[in-house]
């Protein structure tokens, strides 16, 4: 018989990273692949991005209405309550063999609790990473306690999961799936970069990738650091528009009102991966928060500037410079990000975050996993004599 494996994606972000284990689920013989697609995928604001999935030829097997349209905290709470009444219905009607959530977003949190309360199996991706200026920290491990099966980015991430209480036979490192991109898809030349966006890269730009920090009060606090900054930038600057948290509306009308008087300045509302990625490989820097700046930056030894407290902690290559939320910090470390110095001292440099056959690994395991084992999980002894 077929395994029944549904997988969630609730934005651009984790579809991109999802894009290949879902392209080798579909094309795999004893799979029945039940795609959810939820949230910011259904937004005009953010793009409607579900398009995207329905012109790679994925079939949608459920599309969950949640996201408010909102700009607070209680907004997402009220979504998070909506995912969970939605996906019961659903889930309760699929009841795949197997859950495949990824990453640290809050509203995998509905999938997660929902599967948990019907039995079903969970495999969690890219769990055991650090994010301490986020809500995303708490989801991620969260998440990883909900899960059954572990897919870990790096060596340090999986001992991480293990040191948790997890059985190590459930915690594989197989890479981040983002990376799968780079290795398997073909990136857009300059060319066709300029010909697809109608912009010129004569000029390598500055990208910024920037997102509310959930953790403050004020989650665009540090934003006005950010935009002070970039106002003292001489190169062409291109946005790409912030996650569904609160406080991204505000982000992009400060955005938009930037981009009004800068003539070399661009927002992009959604850029597909492919596109994301070919761009990064062309600009000067990166700036903002986004981890893929962490994650995915370092394949093409890309400068980094990270901005203040949202990846605090997370595992980095030696192309991240971390900046205080500060003007002068920012601006001193841009200078150094795009220095002929720093560019050369980055020449030969590996990406920790993987080798761009996660996939395969991710699809090895979830077709193989002894389904009948998965659902009582034994506690790891531990010593309670040491002082």
């Amino acid at each position: 018989m077929k395994r029944t494996i549904a997988v969630v994606t609730s934005s651009r972000a984790d579809y991109s990273h999802l894009y290949w284990p879902l392209r080798d689920l579909a094309a795999h013989p004893d799979i029945d692949l039940k795609l959810i697609a939820m949230a910011a995928h259904l937004s005009p604001q953010f793009g409607s991005t579900i398009g995207e999935i329905e012109r790679d030829g994925f079939p949608i097997a459920a599309r969950i209405e949640c996201l408010l349209s909102s700009d607070t905290d209680t907004g997402m709470a009220k979504t998070l309550g909506l995912a969970v009444l939605s996906l019961t219905d659903t889930l309760s009607q699929m009841r795949p063999d197997l859950l495949l959530l990824i990453a640290d977003r809050y509203e995998m949190l509905a999938p997660a609790a929902v599967a948990l309360t019907l039995r079903i199996p969970v495999a969690h991706i890219e769990g055991g990473e650090i994010s301490e200026g986020a809500i995303d920290d708490a989801v991620r491990n969260a998440l990883t306690k909900m899960a059954h099966i572990h897919f870990t980015s790096t060596e340090a991430a999986r001992n991480r999961v293990i040191s948790m209480g997890e059985e190590s036979w459930r915690v594989h490192r197989a890479g981040a799936p983002s990376l799968d991109h780079l290795r398997r898809s073909k990136l857009l030349t300059r060319e066709e970069l300029e010909r697809t966006l109608d912009i010129n890269l004569a000029q390598p730009p500055v990208i910024v990738a920037y997102h509310p920090v959930t953790l403050l009060d004020d989650t665009t606090e540090e934003a006005d650091a950010l935009f002070d900054a970039l106002a003292q930038i001489d190169s062409p600057i291109l946005f790409c528009y912030p996650n569904a948290d609160a406080g991204s509306y505000a982000l992009m009308q400060r955005t938009r009102a930037f981009v009004e008087h800068r003539p070399t300045a661009h927002v992009f509302v959604n850029l597909p991966a492919v596109t994301y990625w070919s761009l990064l490989r062309h600009a000067s820097v990166l700036l903002g928060n986004s981890s893929s700046g962490i994650m995915e930056a370092a394949s093409f030894a890309l400068p980094v500037v990270n901005v203040g407290l949202r990846q605090f902690g997370r595992e980095r290559a030696p192309n991240v410079l971390d900046a205080e939320a500060s003007t002068h910090s920012i601006l001193e470390k841009v200078a150094i990000a795009q220095s002929a110095a720093f560019y050369e001292s980055l020449r030969g440099m590996t990406n920790p975050y993987g080798d761009g056959h996660a996939a395969e690994r991710i699809v090895e395991v979830l077709t193989t996993a002894p389904l009948d084992k998965l659902l009582r999980k034994r506690a790891i002894s531990i010593d309670l004599a040491q002082p």
